[in-house]
């Protein structure tokens, strides 16, 4: 596996790690037995942390990955990409007694992706796995995908979280809600140590049990995360802090595949962090990163650069709403 040398990064993205198989968009799903061709066919990299390491780097944003993959063909792709695009991979760790994660994307023209899933890896994934990366304090740690883990304990994750923020890096967290279960209880004790939290509206849904997005942002601000941005696709978003209180509309793209679209919001918004930029600010690079994302098959291949992004930002306006 590549090693990276030199001092850490700024950004710790700790959480899922995936090796996607993906499609163009094809006309419909086929009928049982039937052959049906697609354009291209894509491996590519996948998963909250590799996604959001590889955007960052794209941001011009070093980073280093933390995460489990296994030893196959699979894992070697995911840190070979991720090395070649700078990331860090001294805290990707490799799994002897399990196969990389991997998920094969289905994509249908104008209907939602489809996903069949290998947790793989990833099963193997605990908050002491964070130690090493947490050793020298980064500026900012996101966990990417918590709730789908099995192997990441609440009560340790929210002690390494607190350790984190006492050092002085801001905590960034992001879920992946597998289907209906009790996610609050695991929240619960992390979002108390959480500045920035950042699930999308159908996952809120799941967890709060509540449809609306303000009152979901003001659910989980209730529960101790510091700024809530619950985001809703092409219907823009809605964030909730001390200081803010707005719904976000979207920026205007073409939408070729939806994956990966989430993770390069949260990139955007940590650049935007690493900048100093203010929340609109971070909302507007966010919102910009995740829009660029959707214009490409594959999870990082549409993602802009910083000099894009600001370009974009600069001659779209992105409606921004007090409520």
């Amino acid at each position: 596996m590549p090693i990276t040398t030199g001092s850490r990064p700024p950004v710790v993205c700790a959480g899922i790690v995936v090796a996607d198989h993906l499609c163009t968009p094809i006309e419909r799903m086929p009928a049982a037995g039937e052959l049906m061709t697609a354009d291209d066919l894509v491996l590519n990299i996948g998963g909250c942390a590799s996604n959001a390491a590889m955007d960052l780097a794209r941001l011009g944003v070093r980073s280093a990955i933390c995460g489990k993959v296994g030893d196959d063909a699979f894992g070697r792709f995911v840190a070979e990409t991720l090395a070649e695009h700078g990331v860090d991979v001294r805290s990707l760790r490799v799994d002897p007694e399990r196969a990389t994660s991997q998920t094969l994307v289905v994509n249908v023209r104008g209907e939602d992706r489809r996903y069949i899933h290998s947790f793989g890896a990833n099963r193997g994934f605990t908050a002491e796995d964070l130690d090493d990366a947490l050793a020298d304090p980064p500026r900012v740690l996101y966990l990417g995908g918590y709730l789908v883990m099995p192997g990441l304990d609440p009560e340790a994750v929210a002690e390494r979280f607190a350790w984190a923020r006492r050092s002085g890096t801001i905590t960034v967290l992001d879920v992946v809600t597998p289907g209906p279960s009790d996610h609050l209880d695991r929240l619960r004790p992390i979002l108390p140590e959480t500045d920035v939290f950042l699930p999308n509206t159908d996952e809120a849904a799941l967890i709060l049990g509540e449809d609306d997005p303000l009152r979901q942002a003001l659910g989980f601000r209730d529960l101790g995360a510091r700024r809530v941005v619950v985001t809703r696709g092409e219907r823009g978003a809605v964030a909730v802090s001390d200081g803010l209180r707005v719904r976000l509309g979207s920026y205007p793209v073409s939408c070729v595949d939806g994956s990966g679209g989430g993770d390069a919001f949260d990139a955007g918004y940590i650049a935007g962090l690493l900048d100093g930029l203010d929340e609109l600010g971070c909302l507007r690079l966010a919102s910009a990163v995740g829009a660029s994302c959707v214009r490409a098959v594959g999870t990082t291949a549409g993602v802009f650069t910083r000099a894009e992004a600001d370009a974009f930002i600069a001659r779209n306006e992105l409606t921004v709403e007090a409520v």
